[in-house]
């Protein structure tokens, strides 16, 4: 359905380190700056870049949106939680955990924002 996402960033250095860091705990390899200065990370098809926003007003958030990455197990979204924090990304929502989704899924949950304010989140279907 999608062919790529794109956040806007700020501070790309602060950024890239922190996607490099928590994507590279669900196995996505570090992202590749390109010609322009985007950070392009390239995995299983998908695409995902961060770019200073075109029109040279600040990076904002959406409120209200969630970008949420494929986990392989609940330890993954752990691992993934635990290196973005590390890497200057912030709690958000309830700890790390099941939740119950729609159609009576059972999902594992791990909530983020990163350091432009993006809310993320690492998710893994239990059942």
């Amino acid at each position: 359905m999608f062919s790529h996402i794109m956040l806007g960033a700020d501070d790309i250095a602060a950024s890239k380190a922190f996607y490099d860091a928590a994507l590279g705990a669900l196995g996505v390899p570090e992202g590749v700056v390109d010609e322009w200065g985007r950070v392009v990370y390239a995995h299983a098809g998908g695409r995902f870049l961060l770019t200073k926003p075109i029109d040279g007003q600040p990076a904002s958030h959406g409120n209200g949106s969630t970008m949420g990455f494929v986990a392989a197990s609940p330890e993954a979204a752990d691992a993934w939680h635990a290196a973005g924090i590390a890497n200057g990304g912030t709690a958000c929502e309830s700890p790390p955990g099941i939740r119950q989704g729609t159609a009576g899924r059972t999902l594992y949950l791990a909530y983020l924002r990163d350091p432009s304010g993006n809310k993320l989140c690492a998710t893994h279907r239990v059942a």
